[in-house]
């Protein structure tokens, strides 16, 4: 496919806490980036999937922006 470039691959990025400074305990880290690397399988699987089933990609896309933007934090102080 001329023109056609893969995406760059998702990196895992420097986890930060909420004043700014970055979280340094390697454990916390290794289950932030296990974490994200299950999410990142799971919306592939979904996105793969949903093609192969004949949905539109952007709509699939659009789904899980809008699933995303839903979360809820349930520790936010009131």
């Amino acid at each position: 496919m001329a023109g056609h470039q893969r995406p760059k691959p998702f990196t895992a990025p420097v986890w930060h806490q909420p004043d700014g400074s970055p979280v340094s305990c390697v454990e916390k880290i290794k289950v932030l980036n296990q974490n994200l690397t299950e999410l990142q399988q799971m919306a592939q699987d979904l996105v793969e999937d949903a093609v192969l089933m004949g949905c539109d990609e952007a709509q699939i896309r659009a789904v899980l922006d809008q699933m995303i933007t839903s979360l809820q934090n349930p520790y936010r102080k009131s």
